[in-house]
């Protein structure tokens, strides 16, 4: 299996990618966690992306297209994209890349969620500095409040999660995600799908559209 949730911030994507890759054995590539670490590692091109990330704006396509090719190429198995692409030229670039190698994306899954849903959930998420376990205080809280179940860190708010950024973050999403949703749309084997209910149904239900889907595909 190979395919592709696209998503506003908050709507799920990462969750539901976990889950997805557990049940189906599959490999996670979040970009933003990806990203996320390259930063906080202080690599060349953390320092590169450091404040498109701080300030809720895209990282420039050559440097997203450059990375996640390295990343999509060198696994063996299925996989998961979350969170990438998220331009018109990166999926037309990752579409001419999985074709010359013989590994189209199967399936592309548009996630849509109430906008008031959204506010809630930035107000509650927390994210291990270590490991980057996400959590939120009501849907998926830790053992012990507010610290990590895999490593006891304390947990942060992430600075891409503060208000005035992810309202910069959704509008920027919105802004660059209508060319990119019609692409895959036009494609084929692309499905939405509402995830503003609970976490476990909607995890039920994406689960179901994949075995569906799969099992005509």
């Amino acid at each position: 299996m190979r395919m592709a949730l696209l998503g506003p911030p908050g709507a799920g994507k990462g969750t539901q990618a976990s889950r997805i890759c557990q049940t189906f054995d599959l490999v996670h590539l979040s970009s933003g966690d990806i990203l996320r670490s390259e930063k906080m590692a202080g690599t060349p091109l953390g320092l590169r992306i450091r404040d498109f990330i701080d300030n809720g704006l895209l990282v420039p396509d050559h440097l997203m297209i450059e990375l996640m090719q390295e990343k999509i190429l060198g696994l063996a198995k299925g996989f998961v994209l979350d969170g990438y692409p998220r331009t018109l030229n990166q999926a037309q670039a990752l579409n001419r890349m999985l074709f010359e190698v013989h590994r189209p994306l199967m399936l592309v899954l548009n996630f849509v969620v109430d906008p008031e849903v959204l506010s809630r959930r930035f107000e509650g998420r927390r994210i291990c500095p270590e490991c980057l376990t996400a959590y939120h205080i009501d849907s998926m809280p830790p053992k012990v409040a507010g610290f990590c179940d895999l490593d006891g860190k304390a947990l942060i708010i992430r600075e891409d999660d503060l208000p005035d950024v992810v309202r910069k973050r959704i509008e920027t999403y919105q802004e660059t995600m209508a060319p990119v949703i019609a692409f895959y749309a036009q494609l084929g084997n692309f499905k939405t799908v509402n995830t503003s209910g609970s976490f476990k149904d909607v995890t039920r239900m994406v689960l179901d559209k994949i075995r569906r889907h799969f099992e005509d595909f």
